[in-house]
């Protein structure tokens, strides 16, 4: 049995059974991939994938358990990695961050900047995408840290750590009528066309739950990803914009106003999400107190222990 067996079993569940996008992933051939998984069932004396002549169609209950296992084996081969090389290396090596851009436009810069002035032998590396995309980089190993607020508590090979509360504003071109409004309402908020968040990005959800349960139907226009991609088209005139509360600031958006909502659609929580049973660098426990105070080593080494619930890390 081999570590590359392994990986290669593992890379094939991940990719759905598709061996050639396992093999594109792992930089080898198709064949050799087959070749090696089907050593490893001989060598075990157990089926791990049933197929349909050349096709993986199912994992078997025998392989489910192998899987498993070959899971934790990769993960505790990574952190002898990870451990070697904080220890020959010192305060030098990689981090990388998955996030959305909200997060890497309006959180994290000022910690950017001190982690690097800090670390200044470690190379930071930020991927962004969907809040979904985010923890499964987390997740696959592919990133170090998960900064989200969506999605990151669907995967429980995740350890969350709650870092922040936040809410929404509108955002009006100057002069607007709803600018004159002394406390804005959903139903107010209806008659206007809107222009907000993906489904998928920076707390979309709880402002459709807000309408749903008031029973309205919001005149939502335009969607987009990105604060900045919405306050644009908010300054043409299209529509209304809902945006994460951090992600105005009077004096760059010139021309545009805000108003907070906090009291319509309730507080958003950013998470860092972290893999279970990795081992942590001293520079990634830097990080995370540098994006969120409370969140010490100690606070960090517990919740990844499974010591204690969410709540004892609250802000």
């Amino acid at each position: 049995m081999k570590l590359r067996q392994l990986k290669y079993l593992v890379e094939v569940a991940r990719r759905g059974l598709n061996v050639s996008e396992a093999a594109e992933a792992l930089y080898t051939s198709q064949p050799g991939v087959s070749k090696q998984i089907k050593l490893l069932e001989d060598e075990l004396g157990v089926i791990v994938f049933e197929r349909s002549g050349k096709r993986l169609t199912a994992v078997t209950e025998p392989g489910r358990r192998v899987l498993e296992i070959a899971e934790r084996i990769l993960n505790e081969a990574d952190n002898i990695k990870r451990v070697g090389e904080e220890y020959a290396g010192g305060d030098s090596g990689s981090l990388v961050i998955a996030t959305t851009h909200t997060q890497a436009r309006y959180a994290l810069p000022t910690v950017v900047k001190s982690f690097m002035e800090r670390h200044r032998r470690v190379q930071l590396q930020m991927h962004q995408g969907s809040p979904t995309q985010i923890a499964e980089w987390t997740v696959n190993g592919e990133a170090n840290i998960a900064i989200a607020t969506e999605a990151l508590d669907q995967y429980p090979q995740l350890v969350m750590l709650p870092c922040y509360q936040w809410g929404h504003s509108v955002v009006a071109p100057e002069g607007h009528p709803i600018l004159a409004e002394k406390s804005l309402s959903l139903a107010t908020l209806a008659h206007w066309p809107l222009i907000t968040y993906d489904p998928q990005f920076a707390g979309r959800s709880r402002i459709n739950h807000a309408f749903d349960r008031a029973e309205l139907t919001p005149n939502i226009v335009l969607t987009a990803i990105d604060a900045d991609v919405i306050k644009t088209y908010v300054t043409l005139g299209l529509g209304l914009g809902i945006i994460a509360s951090m992600a105005y600031d009077p004096a760059r958006d010139a021309g545009l106003q805000a108003m907070d909502v906090g009291h319509l659609f309730g507080s958003n929580t950013t998470r860092i999400g972290l893999r279970r049973g990795t081992y942590i660098r001293q520079y990634e426990y830097d990080f995370i107190e540098l994006f969120a105070s409370h969140l010490s080593r100690r606070a960090v080494d517990m919740a990844m222990a499974g010591a204690g619930t969410e709540d004892e890390y609250q802000l």
